[in-house]
C-alpha cells in the first residue's frame, strides 16, 4: 500500500528558510505535503505559496498586513487565520507531523513549545527557542517523546557527526563561522560600518537580522548557547573556528583525537531536507561538492578582542538560567536599533554585554520569567540607545 505523505507545517514560510523548505517539499515526489503556512507581513508571497501548495490553513501574524491583502484568490479549502496566537494553533494541530520552526527571533518560542507539547518533530531553525528556553525545551521534548532536529547548518552538522560515536566519547564540538564581512577590520573601521555594509554577507543569503548577527558574530554566540542545550554539553566543550569558505559546517572531536566533520556547499536545502527526512537520507536538490575542482579549506582562531560576542556567548552558555534570554532579547533590540539608523554597528555587542552583566540573574527560571527577562533586556537596550543619540 502507498505510504501516506509526511504533512509539514512551515512557520515562517516567506523567509529564506521557509522558501527553501517549500522547494525541498516540492521536489519530494509527493512524499511530503504542506499542511499549513504562516508568515508575519509578506502576505503577497504567502498567498502565492498557498495557491501553489493548497494547505489546510495559512496564518498571518500582522493583522494590519492581513487587512491590506486581497484574499479572494486564496484556495477555497484553505482557512485564513489572523493573529500571532494562531502560530500556536498551527504548531499543535494534529494535521501536521513535522513543524518547521523558522520564525526569526523569540517570537517563534511559543509555537515551538506548542509543537513539542503536542509530541511533534520540530525542524528547528529558530535558534532563539533554545537560546531563551533551552533546558525547559529539551525537558519538554523528553517528557512528550518529541524530537528537536536542527536546521541551522552548524547544528545539523554536529547532529550528523555525533552519529559517529557515543556521547560519552565526545571531547568537544567545534562550530565553524564564516567570520562575516568584517573579520579583518580594525576596531576603528568597525565603528564606520553602515547598514548596507552589514547586510552584504560574503557567503550566505539571509534575512537582515540574521545577516547583521553574522557580521557581529552574535549569531555564533547564540549558536554556542543553542548547542549547549541541544547536545547536552558543558560550555567548555564548545569551540569556534573561523572558516571563510563555509564548506565545513561544524565538527565533533572525540576523545581519541578523531575529528568528524560534515562538508557541503553553503546551501540550506541540505540541512532542511535532512531534518524533514531524518533518520533517512534521500536524493535531494541541494548543491553538491564538485570533487573534480581544486579547493582550499582554511581555518583560523577567532579574535575575541574584536568580536566579544563569542566570549559573551560562552559566558551565557555557562551561566544558563536567564542569561540566554537576556543576551537574545538585548541583541534583537540592538539590531533593530542599528537597522533603523539609531545605533552604531560597533555598539551592538557592548550594549548586549552591559545588559547581560547587570541583569537580575535567575538560575532556574520559569517560562514566564524568561519572557519577563527578555522584555526587560529590550527595554534596557532602548534606554541605552536613546542616551547615545
Amino acid at each position: 500500500m502507498p505510504t501516506r505523505p509526511t504533512n509539514i507545517a512551515v512557520l515562517g514560510s516567506t523567509g529564506s528558510i521557509g522558501r527553501n523548505t517549500l522547494e525541498v517539499i516540492a521536489a519530494s515526489n509527493g512524499s511530503m505535503k504542506v499542511a499549513a503556512l504562516a508568515a508575519h507581513a509578506n502576505t503577497a508571497l504567502l498567498l502565492r505559496q498557498a495557491q501553489a501548495v493548497r494547505p489546510k490553513a495559512v496564518a498571518v501574524t500582522d493583522p494590519a498586513a492581513a487587512g491590506r491583502q486581497d484574499w479572494s484568490a486564496l484556495p477555497k479549502e484553505t482557512e485564513l487565520l489572523v493573529g500571532a496566537e494562531n502560530l500556536v494553533r498551527l504548531a499543535a494541530d494534529e494535521s501536521a507531523d513535522i513543524v518547521v520552526s523558522a520564525i526569526v527571533g523569540s517570537a517563534g518560542l511559543r509555537s515551538t513549545w506548542a509543537a513539542l507539547e503536542a509530541g511533534k518533530t520540530v525542524a528547528l531553525a529558530n535558534k532563539e527557542s533554545l537560546v531563551v528556553g533551552g533546558p525547559l525545551m529539551t525537558e519538554l521534548a523528553r517528557r512528550k517523546n518529541a524530537h528537536i532536529i536542527p536546521v541551522d547548518s552548524e547544528h545539523s552538522a554536529v547532529f550528523q557527526a555525533l552519529r559517529a560515536g557515543r556521547r560519552e566519547e565526545v571531547r568537544r564540538v567545534v562550530l565553524t563561522a564564516s567570520g562575516g564581512p568584517f573579520r579583518s577590520l580594525s576596531l576603528e573601521q568597525l565603528a564606520q560600518v553602515t547598514v548596507a555594509d552589514a547586510l552584504a554577507h560574503p557567503t550566505w543569503t539571509m534575512g537582515p537580522k540574521i545577516t547583521v548577527d553574522s557580521a557581529t558574530l552574535m549569531n555564533k554566540a547564540l549558536e554556542i548557547i543553542e548547542a549547549r542545550w541541544l547536545f547536552d554539553l558543558r560550555a567548555d566543550q564548545i569551540s569556534v573556528v573561523i572558516h571563510p569558505q563555509s564548506i565545513v559546517h561544524s565538527m565533533v572531536e572525540y576523545r581519541d583525537g578523531s575529528v568528524v566533520a560534515q562538508l557541503s556547499p553553503p546551501d540550506m536545502k541540505l540541512p532542511i531536507q535532512y531534518a524533514l527526512t531524518w533518520p533517512e537520507r534521500r536524493e535531494g536538490i541541494a548543491e553538491k561538492l564538485d570533487w573534480s575542482r581544486a579547493m582550499e579549506l582554511r581555518f583560523e582562531p577567532p579574535d575575541f578582542e574584536r568580536f566579544d560576542a563569542l566570549r559573551l556567548g560562552l559566558e551565557a552558555a555557562e551561566a544558563g538560567g536567564t542569561a540566554g534570554a537576556v543576551v537574545n532579547g538585548a541583541n534583537e533590540a540592538a539590531v533593530a536599533e542599528f537597522l533603523a539608523g539609531r545605533l552604531g554597528f560597533d555598539r551592538i555587542v557592548p550594549i548586549c554585554r552591559s545588559v547581560f552583566d547587570n541583569h537580575n540573574y535567575i538560575p532556574d527560571p520559569s517560562l514566564d520569567q524568561l519572557f519577563e527577562a527578555d522584555g526587560l533586556a529590550r527595554q534596557e537596550v532602548l534606554r541605552w540607545s536613546m542616551q547615545s543619540v
